[in-house]
C-alpha cells in the first residue's frame, strides 16, 4: 500500500490495521518514496539476542565513568 505523508498524519489508524494484516507500507512525499513501514512479527518484549548486549559487563568501569573521562578534555603542557 502507497500513502502520502499527509495520510500517516491523519489516517494512522488505519495504517496500524494494515500493517496488521501484513502489508507493507510506503509513505511518499512530494510524489517520492520515503519510508516503508513494515509489520513487525517478533513480540516486542523478546530478549535481546545481540552480540553486543550486555558488553559491559565484564568491566569493573562504569559507562558514566568512561564518558566523564572522554568529556574530561585533554592536558597537551609540554
Amino acid at each position: 500500500m502507497t500513502v502520502t505523508a499527509k495520510d500517516l498524519r491523519f489516517n494512522v489508524s488505519m495504517l496500524f490495521d494494515v500493517l496488521e494484516k501484513g502489508e507493507d507500507v510506503l509513505i511518499t512525499y512530494r510524489g517520492k518514496a520515503k519510508a516503508k513501514l513494515i509489520s513487525c512479527d517478533a513480540p516486542i518484549n523478546a530478549p535481546k539476542d545481540d552480540a553486543l548486549f550486555g558488553m559491559w559487563r565484564d568491566r569493573d568501569e562504569s559507562v558514566d565513568e568512561m564518558v566523564r573521562g572522554m568529556r574530561a578534555g585533554r592536558n597537551f603542557d609540554l
